[in-house]
């Protein structure tokens, strides 16, 4: 966890970056979108100054929520894994980013690879299955490097497959493609994978189910999970 002197060399007080950091991952925005609102809000920042707090603090924010969220949910997200991949275009190129969820939609993984292969779902399972343990069922589509990886991983009789078995990862990869469009493709795998993973992390700690409960359950949920986010780094 990074400590309060994250902000010490900072003439922008913490909170001012903390909401410069959530209206970019969070929402569907460009750097110069963020730079028009925060402008609406009295403060004066260029979106070059938004760019760099996203990449200093979006990590360490998102490394804090995962760190929380992992401890919490541990054992209950063992129950069924959703897993699934989508291409994504870096520089012209096609890559690959894989993701798991959980039942419920929350995002446990996102790599990037440049291939999809056995290699790269092997990669994938081992590093899901080194963080979160083994789930009982784990649910993908008929792709075949996915038997492969579980096979030799000793898994095979916990894979299900179906046509509609898997629409709750790939709904999931919804939020992800906005943003995609939004940012105008990315330039760099790392850059598309520190931006998946961070995104992963936000939209887990603000994802409500809002369509699954009442209005008074959803607001008093929305406005824990926005005390936790500023309360991030802050000790």
């Amino acid at each position: 966890m990074t400590r309060p002197a994250s902000f010490k060399y900072f003439k922008t007080s913490p909170e001012i970056i903390r909401l410069a950091v959530m209206l970019y991952i969070r929402f569907p925005l460009s750097l110069r979108n963020v730079e028009d609102l925060l402008h609406e809000r009295g403060i004066d920042v260029s979106h070059e100054t938004v760019r760099y707090w996203w990449n200093r603090f979006g990590p360490v924010f998102a490394a804090e929520i995962r760190r929380k969220r992992v401890q919490q949910l541990r054992a209950y997200s063992k129950w069924k894994w959703h897993v699934d991949e989508v291409f994504v275009k870096v520089n012209g190129k096609r890559h690959y980013l894989w993701r798991a969820v959980d039942h419920e939609g929350e995002v446990l993984e996102a790599i990037v690879t440049k291939r999809r292969n056995k290699r790269a779902a092997l990669k994938f399972l081992r590093k899901l299955m080194k963080r979160h343990g083994k789930a009982e069922e784990v649910v993908t589509d008929r792709f075949a490097s996915y038997r492969a990886a579980l096979r030799e991983l000793g898994a095979t009789e916990k894979q299900q497959t179906g046509r509609w078995l898997n629409n709750r990862v790939e709904n999931s990869h919804l939020p992800f493609r906005r943003r995609e469009r939004a940012m105008q493709r990315f330039r760099r795998m790392r850059s598309l994978q520190k931006f998946a993973s961070v995104h992963s992390s936000v939209y887990n700690h603000f994802n409500q189910e809002r369509s699954l409960t009442s209005r008074d359950t959803f607001k008093l949920t929305r406005a824990a999970a926005l005390s936790e986010w500023r309360q991030l780094c802050s000790g």
